[in-house]
C-alpha cells in the first residue's frame, strides 16, 4: 500500500496535462499513443519508428529503421513497458512499407505477426536499434489465420477471416468474470475490407494472461459489420468499463459503417455459429457490442467520430488523449488531443477546454 501510495505521489495529475500535444512525424503516419504519467512523456509508433517525446512535442528518445509495421501500443505502468503490434508481411502494406525504407520486401514464408514488448527505460538517445530494446512474442493463431486458403460458394480465397494480421492491442481484466487482478493482453486482427467478401464483417479479438502473453486463453469474434483493416485502436477504460475499437469506415452500404465501436467488459461471453462464414463450423466465443450510441437497428451499435484510428489513449476518470493526425508540407503529425467521455447516443466524447 505505501509503493502504491507512493507511486501515486509521483504521477502527473489529470489537470497537469496539456490539452493538446503536437508531434511531427516523418514519412509514416502515426499509428499509436501511450502516456507515461510518472516520467511526464508521450509514446508514439510511425509505423517503421518510435518515439519519446515530452509533453511540448519534442522527441527525445527514437527507435529508427524497422522494417516492418509498428502499429498500436497499450501501456504496462506496472512493469513499464510499452505492449505493440509488430507485422512484418509480404502484402501491400508490408511490401509499401520495405519500398519506401529502401529495403528488401517480405516473402509469404516471412511473413510473420508479433507483439512487441519495448523496454522504454532502455532507450537512451536517437536510433536505437530495435532488437536491443524489443522482445517479440509470435502471435501463431494470427498467422495461421493469415496463411490459411478459403472456400465461400465457388470462391477460394486466402486468408482465413480475411485476416491481414493485427493492430489493435490494449490490456485489461477479463471479460464477463470477477476483477481478481488479474491482468489480460487483449489483441485485435487486421481485416482486409474486401466488399465482394461475405467471411469479413466479423473482427477478431485474442486474449492472453499478461502473465504468459504467448499462451492463447480465447479468442473472441465481434460481429460490426464491414471494416477497413480491421481495429486499429483498441483500448481498455477502467472508468467506463469499456472496450473501444476504433476502425477505418467500412464501405458495405447495408452496414452503418461507424468508426468507433465498444465492448461492455462485464458481459458473458457466448458461443454460436458465426454470421456469414460458411466454413466455420461449430459454435465459437462472441461478444456482443454494447447498446450505446447510434444503432441500425439490427443490433450493430456504434458512433461516427473521425479520430481514434491512429492513438485512443484513456488516462482514467474519463479522460483520453485522442490522436489528430494528418500532415503538413507532406510529413507526418499526431496532435495528441485531451478528450471526456460523453456517451451520448451521437457525441461520444468531446474535447477539454481550459
Amino acid at each position: 500500500m505505501k509503493t502504491l501510495l507512493l507511486f501515486m505521489s509521483l504521477v502527473l495529475g489529470l489537470n497537469q496535462l496539456p490539452t493538446s500535444v503536437m508531434i511531427n512525424g516523418e514519412r509514416f503516419h502515426v499509428q499509436g499513443i501511450a502516456l507515461d504519467r510518472q516520467e511526464e512523456c508521450l509514446y508514439c509508433s510511425f509505423t517503421s519508428a518510435f518515439f519519446k517525446t515530452d509533453l511540448q512535442g519534442n522527441i527525445t528518445a527514437s527507435v529508427t529503421g524497422i522494417n516492418g509495421h509498428l502499429g498500436a501500443m497499450t501501456w504496462d505502468p506496472v512493469e513499464r513497458k510499452v505492449y505493440a503490434s509488430l507485422e512484418f508481411k509480404d502484402d501491400e502494406i508490408g511490401t509499401g512499407i520495405s519500398r519506401k525504407l529502401g529495403k528488401e520486401a517480405y516473402s509469404r514464408s516471412q511473413t510473420t505477426f508479433n507483439i512487441a514488448v519495448i523496454d522504454v527505460d532502455r532507450i537512451k538517445g536517437f536510433d536505437v536499434p530495435a532488437d536491443s530494446v524489443m522482445t517479440l512474442i509470435r502471435v501463431d493463431e494470427a498467422i495461421k489465420d493469415y496463411m490459411a486458403g478459403v472456400t465461400v460458394g465457388s470462391k477460394e480465397l486466402e486468408h482465413r477471416y480475411a485476416c491481414s494480421g493485427i493492430d489493435g492491442i490494449t490490456i485489461g481484466p477479463a471479460i464477463g468474470k470477477k476483477d481478481n487482478g488479474e491482468r489480460y493482453l487483449y489483441v485485435a486482427y487486421g481485416i482486409y475490407g474486401d466488399t465482394a467478401r461475405t467471411d469479413n464483417d466479423n473482427n477478431v479479438i485474442l486474449c492472453y494472461s499478461l502473465r504468459n502473453p504467448g499462451k492463447l486463453k480465447h479468442k473472441y469474434f465481434v460481429y460490426t459489420g464491414n471494416t477497413r483493416w480491421g481495429v486499429q485502436n483498441l483500448a481498455y477504460d477502467s472508468h467506463t468499463g469499456k472496450l473501444f475499437l476504433a476502425v477505418y469506415q467500412g464501405r458495405k452500404a447495408h452496414f452503418p459503417n461507424y468508426n468507433l465501436y465498444s465492448l461492455d467488459m462485464s458481459q458473458k461471453p457466448f458461443k454460436a455459429p458465426l454470421k456469414d462464414v460458411p466454413y466455420q463450423k461449430g459454435k465459437v466465443e462472441q461478444l456482443k457490442l454494447s447498446e450505446d450510441g447510434l444503432t441500425d437497428g439490427k443490433g450493430i451499435y456504434g458512433w461516427y467520430f473521425p479520430w481514434g484510428s491512429t492513438g485512443l489513449c484513456p488516462l482514467g476518470e474519463g479522460y483520453y488523449y485522442i490522436s489528430e493526425n494528418g500532415k503538413i508540407e507532406g510529413n507526418n503529425y499526431c496532435r495528441a488531443t485531451l478528450y471526456r467521455w460523453v456517451g451520448e447516443k451521437d457525441k461520444v466524447f468531446e474535447k477539454v477546454e481550459r
